[in-house]
């Protein structure tokens, strides 16, 4: 796969010099982590460094030494008396390897060594790059299995790369749980397809310790167990599968055993930081499962999956593909998407605060890249030429938008029709 491999190169590269001309120089680093990526980075500071479950130093670092009166965010709540994050602790600890090596660096260095500083914001816009390289290779593997063309999966790759919001989570915002969401996911995806063409014992194991980890990061994602029968082609394969499954009770029961201990360890922390082993730490925010904004989070000008990331409406060419390949799959693909979308668009805040387009579908954008593929390899004449035209102009689409994003041009929040469409491909009035 010399093209795939060229092109994964070739991303790392662009990710890197992107990040470091966006992230590294002068004092830019200090605007890598706001709001959510706060919360989602504190653990790492508060216990590995402090051994305070309940961030006593917020102060400290929020309100002095770090205090910027545009970024101020408080990310703890308040249960049973005490301050806890309210975040969950999944994205920390996929950060925690390369922060201990940034905590080695500040030491040496004599920078300050309390978890904030340039090293360790460099150390999670690392990290984040890491998960997305780890989720494409993945994804390439994925989609080889479907005996995918070696330049199609690169072409894939690389649309995927930067004609998504995928690269403003791994470049722009490395410090909300997106880019490492991404990752796992695809490497589920990719072992659930292993379990579907090869099927053994070991296998469910991983199933089980990737699982907790995406849910540890966030639990909603736990949906991917869903995507699973896309990954199955025949009813023999299914068949065939359920065999190992049957014979395998003790590999069952070590796949549920570790997929308990990982999702345990956010359950640890509440026990450690309240006296509680069960908390929800979110307060008045929840589920409205009777007011979902299905068409919202797909379309509308705020957020909308197909408005900021069109790229993902185009892969929808590739469902045809699929069902001509498997009647079955393309139907698991269309209930997943389904659900997917209901329960996403179900949250109190269906736009999810601040983001670029659709933050929630990242982690899934593997689906879609199937798709995508599928009909990149099989579409001939002019509809392959019209497909590939209008993917590159949606990959220059998404640049440019997400330019444009960086300097509010585009809304965080606050994006409507009349917006959109008047700074829509504006790039003269920005820095």
């Amino acid at each position: 796969m010399k093209y795939t491999r060229w092109t994964l190169l070739l991303i790392l590269g662009v990710l890197l010099v992107c990040s470091s001309n966006i992230n590294w120089g002068a004092d830019h680093w200090r605007t890598v982590l706001q709001a959510d990526a706060k919360g989602y980075h504190a653990y790492l500071p508060a216990l590995v460094l402090e051994g305070d479950p309940n961030f006593g130093s917020f102060d400290a670092i929020e309100r002095e030494r770090y205090y910027n009166p545009d970024l101020f965010y408080d990310y703890r709540a308040q249960v049973n008396g005490v301050f806890i994050n309210k975040y969950f602790i999944g994205t920390a600890v996929m950060q925690l390897p390369l922060f201990l090596v940034a905590h080695g660096v500040a030491l040496v260095a004599e920078d300050e060594a309390d978890g904030w500083s340039k090293p360790y914001v460099v150390a999670v816009n690392l990290s984040a790059i890491l998960f997305v390289l780890l989720g494409l290779w993945c994804l390439a593997r994925l989609l080889a299995t479907y005996a995918i063309a070696d330049g199609v999966i690169a072409f894939t790759l690389a649309v995927f790369a930067f004609g998504t919001n995928l690269f403003y989570y791994a470049v722009v915002a490395p410090g909300m749980s997106h880019a490492y969401s991404f990752g796992l996911c695809c490497a589920f995806l990719l072992v659930g397809r292993q379990l579907a063409l090869h099927p053994t014992a070991r296998r469910l194991f991983w199933l089980g310790t990737l699982l907790g980890a995406i849910m540890l990061i966030r639990p909603v994602n736990g949906l991917i167990v869903i995507a699973l029968p896309i990954l199955f082609d025949r009813r023999k394969q299914y068949q065939h599968a359920w065999e190992v499954v049957r014979r395998s009770p003790l590999h069952i029961g070590a796949s549920a055993l570790v997929w308990i201990t990982i999702i345990a360890l956010q359950f640890a922390y509440y026990r450690a930081a309240t006296g509680h082993w069960v908390v929800y730490s979110y307060g008045e925010e929840g589920f409205q499962w009777n007011d979902p904004h299905m068409m919202d989070l797909l379309w509308s000008y705020r957020k909308g999956l197909f408005v900021y990331t069109p790229v993902t409406l185009l892969a929808g060419v590739g469902l045809w593909h699929l069902w001509q390949r498997s009647r079955s799959a393309a139907m698991a693909w269309s209930f997943f998407f389904l659900v997917l979308t209901y329960v996403l668009s179900s949250w109190w805040n269906w736009w999810y605060g601040g983001s670029f387009g659709s933050r929630v579908h990242v982690e899934f954008l593997a689906l879609f890249a199937f798709l995508f593929a599928l009909a990149a390899q099989h579409l001939v004449g002019v509809f392959a030429r019209a497909f590939f035209t209008s993917a590159v102009a949606l990959v220059i689409l998404c640049q440019i938008q997400t330019y444009q994003a960086r300097y509010y041009q585009i809304h965080w929040s606050d994006m409507d029709r009349e917006r959109y469409w008047d700074v829509f491909l504006r790039v003269d009035e920005l820095p």
